[in-house]
This record gives structure tokens, C-alpha cells and sequence, in this order.
């Protein structure tokens, strides 16, 4: 693989990005050329070097069709949330003390950094850090949606203890089971604002 180094210091990688591209181009083509619609409707794939056509349901592998599980899953169609709004007092952590900044540009309460993760076996966890800007004691209230594909799966309010003047907690948010597919977390101050 050849590469020059240019003077900003970016490497520029010349040949072998030519090289990607016109085989992507290539493939792309090929698939569109041998995919067609049937005279009744469905999807067939025109195997070019075999002649072969293939129907969705009668692909597989080894000769042998492919079980439902080990079928492609699509996010998009599951059709699940759970019912009504659950409510979590979690475990916290004290991380550290911040300048008091409260005022006009600066809310009471502050979350940022909501991480979401998967604990495997068990639960989505949403890791965040809750911030108390103000020189009053506050025991904030949050809301959490995790949701998939744009669509809410789980709403959470946290109901997190007391917090401090100038006080900074790492808070841990439990979602739903890891066998839903979740792929957003969005996390707001619901009281005090």
C-alpha cells in the first residue's frame, strides 16, 4: 500500500481508495442488475454465475434452509414498550463538588454524558452525571426515554435523593431487558427547573 505524507500531516491514501470505490461501484451494480420482481410479486435474485434463481425462502446454507434464528433481525419491527411509567430511586455516587453557577444562562439542576449500555443477561443501564449548580439543597426529579428506532420502548422517572450545594453524583438508570433492542437514551431535568 503506497501513502504520502502531505504537509498538514494527513495521509493520503491514493491507489487503494480508487481501488475501494470502483469495486464498491462494481458490486453495487451487479446486485442491482440481478434483483427483480417476479411475475407475482416477490423478490428474486438471478445467481449470474450459475443462472440459478433464488425466491428469499429458499435460500440457505450448506443446502440446508435457514432457521429462524439465525435469520436477519430488524430493529425496526419490533413492537414492544412497556406500560405505563416506570419509577427508579437509584444508587448514586458522589463524584466531586462544582462552582455554585445557578443564575439566568444556568439551570438549578444539570445532566449530561447519559451513556447507555448494555449489562448482558440482564438490563440496559444508562450511566449520568446529575450536577447541582445552586447553593440550595434540591432532590431533582429526571425523565428517561430509551427508545428504538425513534419509537419510546421504556419512560423512566428517577427519583434521585438529595443533593448537596455544588454537588456532582454519578447516577445509574436501569432500562428494559437486554432482549429488546434499544438504541437511544434521552434523559431531561423534569423538577426543579
Amino acid at each position: 500500500m503506497e501513502t504520502a505524507r502531505r504537509p498538514t500531516g494527513l495521509l493520503v491514501v491514493g491507489s487503494v481508495f480508487a481501488f475501494a470505490v470502483a469495486a464498491a461501484a462494481a458490486m453495487a451494480q451487479t446486485s442491482v442488475q440481478s434483483a427483480a420482481l417476479s411475475p407475482n410479486g416477490t423478490v428474486e435474485f438471478r445467481d449470474q454465475t450459475t443462472g440459478k434463481t433464488w425466491t428469499p425462502s429458499e435460500v440457505s446454507q450448506d443446502g440446508k434452509p435457514i432457521s429462524a434464528e439465525d435469520r436477519a433481525f430488524d430493529a425496526r419491527a419490533q413492537a414492544t414498550m412497556t406500560d405505563g411509567v416506570v419509577v427508579q430511586r437509584p444508587y448514586m455516587h458522589l463524584l466531586g463538588l462544582v462552582p455554585i453557577t445557578a443564575g439566568p444562562n444556568m439551570p438549578v439542576v444539570s445532566i449530561d454524558h447519559p451513556v447507555l449500555q448494555a449489562v448482558p443477561g440482564r438490563r440496559w443501564l444508562t450511566a449520568l452525571y446529575v450536577t447541582n449548580n445552586s447553593i440550595d439543597v434540591v432532590q431533582p426529579v429526571l425523565g428517561c426515554q430509551v427508545s428504538n428506532a425513534g419509537r419510546v420502548v421504556e419512560e423512566t422517572r428517577v427519583m434521585v435523593p438529595t443533593i448537596g450545594s455544588g454537588e456532582r453524583w454519578g447516577v445509574s438508570v436501569y432500562g428494559p431487558t437486554t432482549d429488546v433492542f434499544v438504541d437511544r437514551v434521552t434523559c431531561r431535568v423534569i423538577a426543579p427547573t
